[in-house]
């Protein structure tokens, strides 16, 4: 494929012997200058296919899953999405497996159901609607603020790292804080252990097996099955907790706010650990929880605002969904 490119300085060359620098990819991956002249054929080719819709129907069916499971209020196993989508079993199963290579869906551990996966998440992190939640959100987590007295914070989780979406600091004279669009890495204290907490097992042990759990602090775990003990924990409690193993001195807590349009969404609260006790954190749990579960009713809202007013004809109809080009 070619690419046209103009002279930045027009003084260089004469009027007359301006012409459009073509690069094209060699195959150490560079680009390098070529005459027209000798490309017009590919030139010529290239004009004509762009005015052809091709369709790749792999494409269309793979954008069709991932909407499906986006989209709806329940997690899916693999009938129901044979059954919604209107494919056998074997061509659905088969593009799981293919979308669960790349990252763009994920197994759970309950019921072999599956969710939108990390890629689809990374991606998400480059979207201004992620940022439009947190302006929505922004009064319950200074509610929660008000309540607690510490810095709150609403993010979304990718294979490597979460995105600060939205805070709320708290008022005291000295306080921690980050503004939104800060990346923390992904196993960062009580949000690793809540991102794993979500996977199926066999996927928490392949991640394990390809990544080293980092040493931030003294206190952090290292150690694998004391890790695993603590995802197993945070199945059980439904919140995870950073004694000081992200930041030396800082106590955190975290709770699942759910996989919303391909977000997977968490809410955390920080503070400095001489001031928050362990026992201090954990009552707040409570609090958080609610929060948590207002944030879903909020981004849920959210979203079916933006599709009713995209007034976006759909591209793809099956079933009860219909999937619109954005």
């Amino acid at each position: 494929m070619t690419s046209q490119m103009r002279p930045a300085d027009p003084e260089r060359r004469s009027r007359s012997s301006q012409k459009p620098l073509h690069f094209s990819p060699g195959m150490d991956g560079t680009f390098r200058e070529h005459d027209r002249r000798h490309s017009m054929g590919h030139w010529d080719m290239e004009t004509r296919t762009q005015s052809v819709k091709y369709r790749a129907p792999a494409v269309q069916r793979a954008f069709q899953m991932l909407k499906i499971v986006a989209e709806s209020p329940a997690v899916y196993n693999l009938s129901d999405l044979a059954r919604s989508l209107g494919w056998s079993k074997s061509t659905t199963h088969g593009l799981i497996q293919s979308l669960m290579t790349i990252g763009a869906l994920e197994q759970c551990p309950q019921e072999n159901t599956f969710v939108l996966g990390p890629a689809v998440a990374d991606l998400a992190f480059q979207d201004w609607q992620s940022y439009r939640v947190g302006g929505a959100v922004k009064g319950i987590l200074e509610s929660l603020r008000d309540q607690i007295h510490e810095t709150v914070f609403l993010g979304a989780m990718g294979r490597r790292r979460t995105l600060i979406v939205a805070v709320a600091e708290s008022t005291k004279h000295l306080k921690l804080s980050a503004p939104p669009g800060t990346g923390i890495p992904l196993l960062a204290g009580a949000l690793g252990k809540l991102y794993l907490s979500s996977l199926a097992p066999e996927a928490i042990e392949r991640f394990l097996k390809e990544n080293d759990l980092p040493r931030y602090t003294e206190r952090s775990i290292t150690e694998r099955d004391r890790y695993l003990s603590e995802i197993e924990r945070v199945c059980r409690d439904g919140y995870a907790l950073d004694n000081e193993e992200y930041l030396a001195g800082v106590r955190a807590v975290a709770v699942s706010i759910g996989n919303r349009g391909g977000l997977p969404m968490a809410l955390w609260v920080v503070g400095f650990a001489a001031a928050l006790e362990m026992a201090h954190l954990v009552k707040m749990i409570d609090d958080i929880q609610k929060a948590a579960r207002d944030i879903r009713q909020v981004v849920d809202r959210e979203r079916k605002m933006l599709t009713v007013q995209s007034g976006e004809e759909p591209l793809f109809k099956g079933g009860a969904f219909a999937l619109s080009y954005r």
